[in-house]
């Protein structure tokens, strides 16, 4: 398993930006299917963006044209660019890693998960 550590969380107004990052206890660049998942406060976990070893990303719906997942080969860090913030995009955010080198979706078997950072947007 990878050891995955989150941050950039923060209080942000309605329109504002972020940027997360998850630094990783292994070489994510390659070899790592990656991605971003979110939970709000009763609500269940959502997949919000991945990226494959090979540097495809998907992205759901409801981001798209919004968020930007990226990674980091000297850094071993994972990110995500945030924009154009809504209330509703408050939530825990959380990194997942899945020892993958092929196909990567929000829907892998993610076997490591960080603890989350926490975005709150204000309207």
């Amino acid at each position: 398993q990878v050891h995955l550590v989150e941050s950039g969380g923060g209080s942000v107004q309605a329109g504002g930006s972020l940027t997360l990052s998850c630094v990783a206890s292994a070489y994510i660049y390659s070899g790592y299917c990656m991605a971003w998942f979110r939970q709000a406060p009763g609500n269940e976990r959502e997949g919000v963006a991945s990226i494959a070893s090979y540097g495809i990303t998907r992205y759901a719906d409801f981001v798209k044209g919004r968020f930007t997942i990226s990674k980091d080969a000297a850094s071993n860090t994972l990110y995500l660019q945030m924009n154009t913030l809504t209330p509703e995009d408050t939530a825990m955010y959380i990194c997942a890693a899945e020892k993958s080198i092929g196909y990567c979706s929000l829907s892998a078997n993610f076997q490591s998960w960080g603890q989350g950072t926490q975005v709150t947007v204000s309207s």
